[in-house]
């Protein structure tokens, strides 16, 4: 297989921990890079991402976050869309019906109300640190500075809380707000104009085309993505309806899936 861009998300996907790729990964994005772009695409924010870029020896790309809400270019801002902070005011007195906290993202900001073992976790799996206060003073903080509004919010309750939440959100939001759920306790909130794949398409030049694109995924977020490149590719541990629209299945994340398929498939 020839391609002249490689895309992969990250958690489920690329990482076979939590947190890091491995050094099989490592190994045969180093053996493509100089032929073949490689890009990150993630839900994450950009510092969660730009360590890993360094331990695959592609800081130079750019890297897709937020699903495609903010799309970077080493130091450079190619697009940013925001959830505006009415409609953030608006998810906020819904979620506090129901109990469950938000997590809110702007460009490498991260705000949360308090710690919890959600957001311990998300500190331990992204290395980065939110900033503890009140969601009312992050509108209020936002406001006096003139920022638009957040590139993510994560909503943060039980299963029970978030099953409760989802179709609400749904019936309220469904025109401005992309809705994902991450797990049986995470719910992802993103910008509906855009997406990993809308993302990927601002990258391509004027000689390339989504056939010249191999990705892969594991999530809901990834099923645009792979259905429209030239070539598809879900882990095993994906959702059955990814693995279902993907071209290919791979091993794992566990077992290196992206690295094996590479390793493989991928002529360089």
């Amino acid at each position: 297989m020839n391609y002249k861009i490689l895309c992969s998300d990250l958690d489920g996907t690329l990482l076979s921990t939590k947190s890091d790729v491995s050094e099989a990964t490592i190994t045969e994005i180093y053996r493509i890079k100089e032929k073949i772009k490689v890009v990150l695409v993630s839900a994450r924010m950009p510092k969660s991402m730009t360590y890993l870029q360094e331990r695959l020896g592609i800081e130079h790309e750019p890297i897709i976050c937020y699903n495609g809400a903010l799309v970077l270019d080493q130091n450079k801002e190619l697009n940013s869309v925001t959830i505006a902070i009415s409609t953030l005011k608006s998810v906020y007195q819904l979620a506090e019906k129901h109990n469950i906290k938000l997590g809110l993202y702007y460009k490498d900001e991260w705000y949360v109300e308090e710690s919890s073992e959600r957001v311990e976790k998300e500190i331990n799996y992204t290395k980065a640190y939110p900033t503890f206060r009140k969601t009312t003073d992050t509108f209020y903080d936002w406001k006096t500075r003139k920022i638009s509004g957040a590139h993510k919010i994560m909503l943060m309750g039980t299963k029970e809380t978030c099953d409760a939440i989802y179709s609400q959100l749904e019936d309220k939001f469904h025109k401005d707000i992309a809705i994902y759920r991450s797990n049986d306790t995470l719910i992802e909130l993103a910008p509906k104009s855009v997406s990993k794949l809308s993302a990927i398409q601002l990258l391509l030049s004027q000689n390339q085309t989504l056939e010249d694109i191999i990705a892969f995924g594991d999530n809901y977020n990834d099923l645009e993505m792979l259905k429209q490149v030239g070539c598809g590719v879900a882990v095993a541990n994906a959702r059955e309806e990814v693995k279902a629209i993907a071209n290919f299945v791979t091993a794992s994340n566990t077992e290196h899936g992206v690295a094996k398929f590479i390793k493989e498939h991928v002529i360089v």
